[in-house]
């Protein structure tokens, strides 16, 4: 199989397979600059995500592509998001996708699911720690094949 992500090489391989990629992946990721106690604790949920979403699109590789992320304001009123997410969802449907799966660690978008025209998986967040560790590794390794048969799922 082969890697599918958000980059030219990978595109032009999409392209000529795009028959057996049927799943889009999209992370969504938080912003903001307005607390300084949260923004160290933010980066390190975005690093995090960003390893579990190349991780799925490697262990799924050859049905999912990888989108760049959907990054929203964290403070931002959420129905707008919806609305703005959804309408980022139905450009994907141009193509033949059947799923789109949407990974946070942001427990605010649970309430707003049903809404969602996409399929959310919400993963309680790592707060801190060392990504090297073998402790994080392990975690790390574990939710991710977690994830990917949870995915497997809606196929």
């Amino acid at each position: 199989m082969f890697a599918m992500k958000w980059r030219k090489d990978d595109l032009e391989k999409y392209v000529q397979a795009k028959e057996y990629i049927d799943t889009i992946l999209m992370p969504l990721i938080p912003f903001q600059l307005t607390n300084d106690e949260d923004i160290g604790k933010d980066a390190f949920q975005q690093e995090i995500m960003t390893i579990f979403a190349n991780e799925i699109e490697q262990e799924l590789s050859g049905r999912v592509l990888l989108i760049p992320s959907y990054f929203y304001l964290k403070d931002a009123e959420k129905a707008i998001e919806v609305e703005r997410l959804n309408q980022w969802i139905s450009e994907t449907e141009n193509q033949p996708f059947n799923h789109t799966i949407l990974l946070t660690f942001d427990p605010s978008w649970r309430k707003h699911e049903k809404e969602l025209e996409g399929d959310l998986l919400w993963l309680p967040g790592i707060q801190t720690g060392d990504i090297h560790s073998n402790e994080m590794q392990s975690v790390i390794r574990d939710q991710i094949s977690q994830l990917s048969e949870i995915i497997r799922s809606y196929w």
